[in-house]
C-alpha cells in the first residue's frame, strides 16, 4: 500500500511538472502546419482528378500518395520531437557526410533524371531526393558551427561555415537544380546573421555568390532551361518568352481567374484543363488562387504567418545558441521557399522549381518539413531544461 501510494505520489509531481518537455508544445504551430497539410491533401487532387480520369486511372491515387507523405511526416515529426534537440549536436557531422554521399551518388548511373535535372533515387513508387535531406543536414551542422565560442563569429567559423553550405550547394547545382541551391544561401545567410557575423564578412560573401552565379553563366555552367528562365523573367517582351514565360502567364492567369472567393473547389477552368504545367508541385498556389481566389490565397498566407512567428518566437526563446540557430536556419529555409514558389506562380519571381512547403505534393519535402519542424517543437518544448 505504501508503495502504491509513493508511487501515486510520484506520478502526480510528474504531471504538475511544469518544465516537463511534453507540457510545452507549441500547439499553434502544430495546429497551423496541420491546417496546411489538409489543404495541401485538397488542392493536390483537385489538380490531378481529372487527369487522372481521363487516363483511365484511379483519380485519388495522388491523393492517397499525398496521405501517405503526411503520416510518415508526422512520425518523423513526432521522433525528432522525441531525441533532446542537443544530442543532435554530437551526430551532425555524420549525417552531414551522409547527406553528402547522397548527393554525390545521386549523380551516378544510380540517380533518376527528371525534367531534366538528375536529382532522384527511384525506389519503386517513392522517389527520393537527397537535396531535401542536405538541407536539413547543413541547418544542423551550421547551427553546430556557429553555436561554438562567443558572438560575433571568427574568421575561422566563418569560413568553416561558408564551406560547410557551399559543398552540398555546389553538389546540388551539377544535378542542376538551382532552386534547391538558392534554398542552402538563404539558410547560410539566415545561420550568419542571426550567429552575429560581421558585416564586412556578409558583404565578402554576398560578393563572391555574386560573381560566381556571373561566371555560372557567363562559361555556361547551368543548362539551357535554367537560362531560359531567367532571360524570360528578365524580359518584358511577351511575344519573346519561351517556355518557362508560357509557364508563368498560365499560372498568373489561373491566380486572376480566382477574383475574391474563387471559382469554387474543383470548380477552376484552368485546372481541370490542365493549363498550368506541374500544378501539383510547382504551381500548386495556382490552384488555391483560381478555386479559393484572395480569401483562401490570404487565409493561405496567413497559416504561413503562423508558421514563421512561431518559429522566430521559439528561436527567441531557445535556453541556448544551439536552439536559436537550428530555429533560424529552419525559418530561412521555409521562408524563401514560400516566398519564391507564391513569388514565381504570380510573375515577380523567376522560375526554379521549388516545391510550397507542406502544400505541394512530394514525399521528400514532406519529410523533410516535418523533420525541421520537428527540431523546432524540440527547441521549444526543451527550453526550460
Amino acid at each position: 500500500m505504501q508503495t502504491t501510494a509513493a508511487s501515486r505520489g510520484l506520478g502526480a509531481v510528474l504531471r504538475r511538472d511544469p518544465s516537463a518537455p511534453w507540457r510545452h508544445l507549441d500547439w499553434p504551430l502544430v495546429g497551423a502546419a496541420l491546417a496546411i497539410t489538409g489543404l495541401g491533401c485538397l488542392m493536390v487532387f483537385s489538380a490531378t482528378r481529372t487527369s487522372m480520369a481521363e487516363a483511365g486511372l484511379d483519380p485519388y491515387t495522388y491523393l492517397k500518395r499525398q496521405a501517405v507523405f503526411l503520416v510518415m511526416g508526422l512520425v518523423v515529426m513526432a521522433v525528432v520531437v522525441v531525441v533532446d534537440y542537443r544530442s543532435y549536436r554530437d551526430f551532425a557531422a555524420a549525417a552531414y557526410l551522409a547527406s553528402l554521399l547522397l548527393l554525390v551518388l545521386v549523380l551516378t548511373p544510380l540517380g533518376t533524371e527528371v525534367n531534366s535535372a538528375q536529382s532522384w533515387f527511384s525506389l519503386g513508387s517513392f522517389q527520393l531526393q537527397p537535396a531535401e535531406l542536405a538541407k536539413l543536414t547543413t541547418i544542423i551542422v551550421l547551427a553546430a558551427t556557429c553555436s561554438t565560442g562567443r558572438s560575433p563569429l571568427t574568421r575561422q567559423r566563418f569560413v568553416v561555415s561558408a564551406a560547410a553550405a557551399g559543398l552540398p550547394a555546389a553538389l546540388v547545382l551539377l544535378q542542376p537544380d538551382m532552386g534547391s541551391m538558392l534554398v542552402l544561401v538563404a539558410v547560410l545567410l539566415g545561420v550568419m546573421v542571426v550567429a552575429g557575423a560581421r558585416a564586412r564578412h556578409l558583404g565578402a560573401l554576398v560578393a563572391v555568390g555574386a560573381l560566381g552565379v556571373v561566371a555560372m553563366f557567363h562559361f555556361d555552367q547551368v543548362d539551357d532551361y535554367q537560362r531560359d528562365r531567367f532571360i524570360d523573367f528578365a524580359s518584358s517582351d511577351e511575344a519573346a518568352r519561351g517556355t518557362s514565360g508560357f509557364q508563368g502567364e498560365q499560372a498568373e492567369t489561373a491566380i486572376g481567374a480566382g477574383g475574391l472567393f474563387g471559382a469554387g473547389l474543383y470548380q477552376g477552368t484552368q485546372t481541370k484543363l490542365g493549363f498550368v504545367p506541374e500544378q501539383q508541385t510547382d504551381f500548386i498556389f495556382t490552384v488555391v488562387g483560381e478555386e479559393l481566389g484572395f480569401a483562401g490565397s490570404a487565409t493561405l498566407v496567413v497559416l504561413y504567418g503562423v508558421v514563421i512567428w512561431r518559429i522566430w518566437r521559439t528561436a527567441l526563446l531557445a535556453k541556448d545558441s544551439f536552439g536559436t540557430l537550428l530555429c533560424a536556419g529552419v525559418l530561412a529555409m521555409l521562408l524563401f521557399q514560400v516566398f519564391e514558389n507564391m513569388g514565381m506562380s504570380m510573375g515577380i519571381m523567376p522560375i526554379t522549381g521549388l516545391p510550397l512547403p507542406l502544400l505541394s505534393y512530394g514525399g521528400s519535402s514532406m519529410l523533410t518539413t516535418c523533420a525541421a519542424l520537428g527540431l523546432v517543437l524540440n527547441v521549444h518544448m526543451r527550453r526550460f531544461s
